[in-house]
Formats: C-alpha cells, sequence, structure tokens
C-alpha cells in the first residue's frame, strides 16, 4: 500500500472530517483525498490551522502517542491584554477543564504573549469592540484534548476570539494559504 501524508491549512468553518450531514464544508471539498486518508487528530470548525492527513497507522499512532510528547503550538487571539500572571496560569498545568464530561487536569504546557502574527486574514472576521482590546499569545502544548485552548484561556480570563494551529513538532504553516494542501514526509513533523 502506498503511503500518503499530507499537510493542510484548515481554514475557518470547516470539519475536520470529510463528510457533513448539515451541508457544513468539510476536507473533501479541498482535495480529492485517496479513500484510505484520515486526519490525525482535528481541529473544531471555528478553528483553522495545521491538520495532517496519512493513511500511514504507525506514522499516526506514533503522533497520538502522548508519550512522544509531540508539541502543538497554537497561536490564540485573546478577548483584553493578557497579563503575564494569566500566561503563567497557563504554564503552570494547574488548570482544571471538562474533558468527555469529567474535570481533567492539563499538562504544564508554555506560553508566551507576541505580537500579532502575521497570518491570513480570516474569511469571517473576529468582532471589534472600540473599547476592549485583544492580545496574541503563543500556547504550545503536549496534549490534545477536545477545546483545550478556548478552555484553558477562558479559565484565566481572557476568552479565545481566534485558535490557529501554528505547528505540529517540526512542521508550521509559515507561508501557506488557508485551504492550501502540501505533500509532506513524517520526517517533516518528528
Amino acid at each position: 500500500m502506498k503511503k500518503h501524508y499530507f499537510a493542510i491549512y484548515k481554514p475557518f468553518n470547516m470539519l475536520s472530517q470529510f463528510t457533513s450531514k448539515d451541508g457544513s464544508s468539510v476536507l473533501g471539498d479541498l482535495y480529492n483525498f485517496p479513500k484510505d486518508v484520515y486526519s490525525i487528530g482535528r481541529l473544531d470548525k471555528d478553528s483553522e490551522g495545521l491538520l495532517l492527513l496519512t493513511n500511514d497507522n504507525k506514522f499516526k499512532t506514533k503522533l497520538l502517542d502522548q508519550k512522544n510528547k509531540l508539541e502543538k503550538t497554537y497561536y490564540v487571539q485573546v478577548d483584553n491584554d493578557i497579563t503575564h500572571e494569566a500566561c503563567k496560569e497557563l504554564e503552570a498545568g494547574k488548570i482544571i477543564i471538562k474533558h468527555e464530561k469529567k474535570p481533567y487536569q492539563v499538562k504544564p504546557a508554555k506560553c508566551i504573549k507576541i505580537d500579532e502574527p502575521n497570518l491570513p486574514e480570516r474569511s469571517v472576521p473576529i468582532r471589534y469592540r472600540k473599547n476592549i482590546p485583544t492580545s496574541w499569545i503563543a500556547l504550545t502544548l503536549n496534549e490534545g484534548k477536545n477545546r483545550q485552548v478556548r478552555q484553558m484561556t477562558a479559565a484565566v480570563g481572557f476568552p479565545t476570539l481566534r485558535l490557529v494551529r501554528f505547528g505540529i513538532g517540526k512542521l508550521t504553516i509559515k507561508g501557506m494559504q488557508p485551504g492550501e494542501i502540501i505533500l509532506i514526509k513524517p520526517s517533516d513533523v518528528l
């Protein structure tokens, strides 16, 4: 069987799957992928950025295995001007989120306040409020629970407005555009 490896810049408002019951846009709208290719992990419909697809189960398992501590970096635009204290809380690994309807304590992370990154405009703009600023962080995790980043930033009082997965392992979306697909090798990530 021929192994396939793809990296996608998943656009905002697209499901990380190949079928939709409600007519939402899906990965198959971007490209005619081989039938045995599936995404490794996922991004919510309202998140954007790097998504990997493959039919290589060993590669998929290696990426998802928590023992390998593969880092995923997210650029996160939050409501208001995030504080140094909030960044330290995000790093500490003491935040409790909901995972599968149960409390879950997140693992330590890396959080750096950054200038607004050079990202493509989002198809639907972020809401703008004249009297309330926004700020950006680079948040690096080695786990990935459902809506984890959004729950974490909300827990420290800075709700997420825009969420872009910038990198997985060594691979980033630098220079890519939403909807763009590139062929990769496992060594591009690991």
